[in-house]
């Protein structure tokens, strides 16, 4: 597939590499402040889910927007993309170690479905990769803490 852009505007960077602060600080904060953690961990599971319900709204933007794909394809990018947001519903709802994990599956299944649009759609070159470092830090922050919690 072609792409449309090469860099990554700045704008993007700042506000998706802005966006992991809250998962790094809220991480090191569960971390030395372990004897409470019930702040840390409503804070941050509370923070994924709504991440994870964002990243799930690009799909619904795609839908809604793509010339490039059939009704079947934008049926099923408007399904996925609520799929994310029960995911994170569903891990506020857990007992924390298991909404971190729940979570951390949601952003894989993400990724996940991001590359299989990008089989058939032109997406900006800049967009995989950056939404990989994006998840592979907030699951990370996820798995540590759910590793402090369990």
């Amino acid at each position: 597939m072609g792409t449309l852009r090469a860099e990554t505007p700045m704008s993007v960077c700042m506000l998706g590499y802005g966006g992991l602060i809250p998962f790094v600080l809220l991480t090191i904060g569960l971390w030395t402040e372990p004897s409470d953690p019930s702040f840390w961990t409503l804070a941050l599971v509370s923070y994924g889910a709504v991440i994870l319900s964002f990243v799930g709204a690009i799909h619904w933007g795609i839908a809604m927007m793509s010339h490039e794909l059939g009704p079947r394809m934008v049926n099923r990018r408007f399904m996925w993309s609520v799929v994310p947001s029960l995911m994170g519903w569903s891990a506020t709802l857990l007992p924390p170690h298991l909404g971190a994990w729940l979570l951390v599956m949601g952003f894989a299944l993400h990724y996940w479905q991001d590359h299989l649009l990008q089989t058939i759609m032109t997406l900006p070159r800049w967009y995989l990769p950056m939404r990989s470092r994006l998840s592979v830090v907030a699951c990370l922050s996820l798995i540590a803490a759910s590793w402090v919690l369990s």
